[in-house]
């Protein structure tokens, strides 16, 4: 008999660690499909460096059954269309509940039949191609798109710098070049502007034709959408040709890589962006100052943001699209692909970047874009003003 009281003690001893332990579910694991390498390594590079504060931030997501721990698998899709699919294949069978990326338009068109046929819900956090959702049901978006973005900047060429002819200049087969590029041209001829242009080969290191070619043509500025690593050489070669026109450019170009290129030149160079570090709004100004902290303390981290604490748009993007994955997890309550799937277009997120809502293919309803132009003796950017396509 004492025996069996001893028992059943020790058993009721035990019942309470078993219920506290019911708190702890299990992980969800989140994919990030970036890139760490290629011509747009340094954008996904700091494209992930969001994603892994928000996840400092928020390591955890509370669901009905529990507390979940979020991992974060990574893959590098290299910038290459090529490789996409083996990468997105990759966080497929990681088993990622949801994944985030990619910074490049091309790299998100190519991976989505993967993500769509594995029913795998993809965020897309700075890929702007339409492209990227239209026919794409799970795949969804939080930037504003190109079409938007070419009109916002056609007008603020005509409007800032009186221009009546521009020149384009875009990577061949580059869908995120091209695309901006033609939406530009759309919107600056629908103005009663003109415009000419020209496409340039993977490869290409010497862009003096194209340059002079732009000056011969009397372009009053020049539109060039391409990767940092061709924005960098596009800038050194205009100033030491001794070419002063204004330089335009979108998102990507929101980079210390290129504000490094321009520094110490008489250049004019103006990008459009999602996001301004000097907003001074409480979501915003809180979200600034606990990244800088976070990359200060690792040599790593701020040497994958270009080695300064600027703050790029795409961080701040990057950290959004986790928080609107987390948003989703919670609606759905759920880590499972298909529960995902069927609540994706009912989230909701007020993000440091603005309010997140998703319109029509999933893309996220935007209508306004920051200007920044670059100061070539601090080598900082200097915000300019907030633009629409109604400006």
């Amino acid at each position: 008999m004492k025996k069996l009281i001893a028992l059943v003690l020790s058993l009721m001893l035990f019942l309470p660690v078993v219920a506290l332990g019911e708190g702890v579910a299990g992980e969800i694991v989140i994919g990030i499909y970036e890139p760490a390498s290629g011509i747009n390594g340094a954008g996904g590079k700091q494209e992930t460096l969001g994603i892994y504060y928000a996840n400092a931030v928020a390591p955890t997501v509370k669901l009905s059954d529990g507390i979940y721990t979020v991992k974060l698998v990574e893959v590098d899709n290299q910038s290459s269309n090529d490789k996409a699919v083996s990468a997105a294949t990759q966080l497929v069978s990681a088993g990622a509940s949801i994944v985030l990326g990619s910074y490049g338009s091309g790299v998100s068109i190519a991976a989505a039949p993967t993500f769509d046929a594995a029913g795998v819900v993809a965020i897309g956090v700075s890929c702007t191609n339409p492209q990227v959702t239209a026919g794409n049901p799970l795949y969804y978006r939080i930037c504003y798109l190109d079409p938007f973005q070419g009109t916002v900047l056609a007008n603020f060429a005509i409007d800032e710098f009186s221009a009546k002819k521009a020149y384009t200049l875009a990577q061949l087969g580059n869908d995120y070049d091209v695309g901006l590029a033609h939406y530009f041209t759309e919107a600056f001829k629908a103005r009663g502007g003109e415009v000419t242009g020209e496409t340039f080969p993977l490869g290409t290191s010497d862009f003096t034709a194209y340059l002079t070619k732009a000056v011969n043509e009397g372009a009053q500025v020049i539109f060039a959408p391409t990767s940092t690593e061709f924005a960098a050489q596009i800038i050194t070669q205009a100033a030491a040709n001794g070419i002063k026109l204004p330089i335009l450019a979108g998102d990507t170009w929101d980079s210390p890589v290129i504000l490094e290129a321009a520094k110490g030149t008489d250049l004019a160079v103006s990008v459009s962006t999602f996001f301004d570090e000097g907003d001074t709004s409480s979501l915003a100004a809180e979200f600034v100052t606990g990244f800088k902290a976070w990359l200060n303390q690792n040599p790593e981290k701020l040497a994958n943001n270009g080695g300064t604490d600027i703050v790029a748009a795409v961080s701040a993007l990057g950290y959004d699209a986790y928080m609107v994955a987390l948003e989703a997890l919670k609606l759905a309550d759920s880590g499972e692909r298909d529960d995902i799937a069927d609540i994706m277009a009912d989230v909701t997120f007020d993000g440091v970047t603005g309010k997140i809502v998703f319109g029509e293919n999933g893309d996220a309803v935007r209508n306004q874009a920051f200007i920044i132009k670059s100061d070539n003796e601090l080598g900082a950017w200097q915000f300019v003003k907030v633009q629409s396509v109604a400006e």
